[in-house]
């Protein structure tokens, strides 16, 4: 059995995920942003809920805090990072950050640093981080050190591709930095899920999820499952640690960018400094 947090389970796939999990004998934690639909997984499943909104850092910290007391030290095996989204209209967060860029890649790079204790005491041979990426990282993104917030050229579709890099870059960092320690990260793209995914953006995607070429994706269940199989599976015996996986399988289909390890380290450094982490 393991102790897993799925972070933006309150419907989609992090909820499909759980659902598996806890009837797998599994001991699930989920976050969500909507209270309502949150603890409604959290009935449904039996799993501990928490209500975090990811463009608020301060959520994030408290959430982080929560998290702790309920885990009392017994350790956390799996964080899988899997909030996140497009969104409309260039806006900043209170935080004062680009809000896809937070929501998708600043907050979760915070809560993993702020559980890396109850990480490292978990009882599992190895504890994973599992990062929800996507394939818009290569479509869409382009990232600069000095425009992380996009104010030179700022589109839903390149904020959404630079954040999905964001998470593929930071499954690197991860990697290099606790793979040694017993920490294992790997990013995945779960596929193309039929959910309201960019529903109230501008994004010419939103017509794929709206209109009939939705019967093209695939349902929340099954992309549920690709994130249960790396919840579930042996870091470096199912999957390898620092790499990009297309649903369950390894790709080298990949933003060029991804490759840059002078990226890798000066985006961990410019997201430590606008969360404030030492």
């Amino acid at each position: 059995m393991k102790t897993v947090l799925i972070t933006g389970a309150s419907d989609g796939i992090g909820a499909a995920s759980a659902r598996q999990l806890s009837a797998d004998g599994h001991r699930v934690l989920i976050a969500g942003r909507s209270e309502e639909k949150t603890r409604a997984v959290a009935r449904e499943t039996g799993a501990t809920a928490f209500v975090a909104d990811f463009s608020r850092l301060d959520d994030v910290r408290r959430l982080a805090d929560e998290v702790r007391d309920e885990l009392d030290g017994s350790g956390l095996d799996v964080l899988a990072n899997n909030a996140g989204g497009l969104f409309g209209d260039r806006s900043r967060t209170i935080d004062g950050n680009e809000k896809t860029f937070q929501v998708n890649h600043l907050a979760p790079f915070l809560l993993t640093h702020l559980l890396l204790d109850e990480l490292r005491a978990s009882a599992a041979d190895r504890a994973s981080i599992i990062n929800t990426s996507s394939v818009g990282n290569r479509l869409f993104g382009n990232i600069d050190l000095n425009d992380l917030h996009n104010d030179k050229k700022f589109s839903p579709n390149k904020a959404y591709g630079d954040a999905k890099l964001a998470n593929i870059l930071f499954t690197r960092g991860l990697h290099a930095r606790l793979h040694d320690t017993g920490i294992s990260a790997v990013a995945f793209h779960p596929g193309n899920v039929a959910t309201n995914f960019a529903s109230d953006t501008s994004s010419a995607m939103r017509f794929v999820y709206r209109t009939p070429l939705r019967r093209l994706l695939i349902s929340s269940e099954k992309g549920g499952d690709n994130m249960t199989w790396f919840v579930e599976g042996e870091p470096d015996v199912t999957w390898r640690s620092g790499e990009y996986y297309d649903e369950k399988k390894h790709s080298t289909k990949v933003n060029p960018q991804v490759h840059d390890d002078s990226l890798v380290e000066g985006l961990w450094q410019r997201s430590a400094a606008l969360v404030g982490i030492g």
